[in-house]
């Protein structure tokens, strides 16, 4: 079954006749199609995908399983759309309320009278969540890339050296094996990994730091996202303790996930490991996310929503501890749910690295 016809039952079991899809991960994942705009109507037996003339010719390339329309200028892409609209006999059409702006629901509007606009959640969001063979290997891929960036970077990691350094060889490293960032990479060091998302600067490693990195690979589409958290040279007390509980909360997280659990469940669980040592007031953000075509892809895992998981499902799993003065650490492992548990996607290790300086 194609994704086009897995979204079309999706709408008959919606009791929605057409939707218009305006999310790019959404069109890619339907169509193959990866421009910047693009628009695709899809009712319960046809469909079709609308660009601008920037992309005719990828978007006839790329586009599987819809016809494909482009306009040029001085057509604007609501003039377009209402053009199809009324080509296909739609009098109800059905968009995403979390992705449509206020200023195109009222250009929409204008240029659909008689047609009566309903804002609903894009139900590609609950189809893209389980993964095919295929995404999952992409996503596999991308882990590895990531896997072996951080070895590298472990080589360089020294006192004197500068988190942008760090950076730079990783960007250079991506180039190298024919991939993108997945997103702004994190390399914080000392007292700055207290940061969740602290940006590299030009301070340079010291003896005695913390330092983490939270990085990812983009290829064909698809993304990784690994965090892991070292010391230069031996770790203090705290440093050593404060990891173990958090490596102990992670490694529960990633062994909970199964089909059928509740996502809140888990994400409580990494917090009730955590209290055990009094550091759950120091994790402030959820346990994981969606991955896929984005890195913050469809689905969290979060105190405070209900998250079915569900095998084909690919999540991370990622509890932190951030302490303002002292320093912060996090772990994260990608993981695709499988029929008995999981499957852990990256491998680099996880046990306390304490780099010899």
């Amino acid at each position: 079954m194609t994704n086009v016809e897995r979204l079309q039952e999706a709408l008959i079991d919606l009791d929605i006749r057409t939707v218009v899809i305006s999310n790019p991960a959404a069109i890619y994942w339907l169509t193959g199609f990866t421009g910047t705009f693009g628009l695709a109507v899809v009712t319960r037996d046809s469909g079709v995908l609308l660009t601008d003339i920037r992309y005719t010719i990828q978007a006839a390339e790329q586009c599987r399983e819809l016809p494909v329309g482009s306009f040029r200028s001085p057509q604007r892409a609501e003039e377009f759309l209402a053009e199809h609209v009324a080509r296909l006999g739609i009098s109800k059409l059905a968009f995403d309320r979390n992705n449509v702006t206020v200023a195109t629901l009222a250009k929409w509007t204008s240029a659909l009278p008689g047609v009566e606009l309903l804002p609903i959640d894009d139900p590609i969001d609950e189809l893209r969540m389980i993964k095919s063979a295929e995404e999952v290997a992409k996503v596999r891929h991308c882990c590895e890339i990531s896997d072996k960036a951080l070895e590298m970077l472990l080589t360089i990691a020294r006192p004197g050296v500068s988190e942008l350094q760090l950076l730079w060889a990783f960007q250079d490293f991506l180039r190298q094996h024919s991939a993108t960032s997945a997103f702004d990479p994190i390399m914080v060091s000392g007292l700055r990994t207290a940061r969740p998302h602290g940006n590299p600067s030009e301070k340079l490693l010291e003896k005695g730091d913390l330092l983490t990195f939270d990085l990812g690979a983009r290829v064909n589409g698809y993304n990784s996202d690994i965090t892991r958290t070292v010391v230069l040279g031996p770790a203090s007390d705290w440093q050593r303790q404060t990891y173990e509980q958090l490596l102990k909360a992670q490694s529960a997280c990633v062994e909970a996930m199964k089909p059928g659990i509740n996502g809140k469940d888990v994400d409580a669980l990494a917090r009730q490991i955590l209290d055990e040592r009094d550091l759950a007031q120091h994790f402030g953000h959820g346990l994981g996310h969606g991955l896929g075509a984005l890195v913050h892809d469809t689905g969290r895992l979060s105190s405070t929503i209900d998250q079915d998981i569900r095998v084909g499902q690919i999540w991370t799993i990622e509890p932190g501890v951030y302490v303002e003065g002292s320093g912060g650490m996090r772990i994260e492992d990608d993981i695709v749910v499988t029929e008995s548990g999981c499957d852990v996607l990256t491998a680099f290790p996880k046990h306390l690295i304490e780099l010899d300086c």
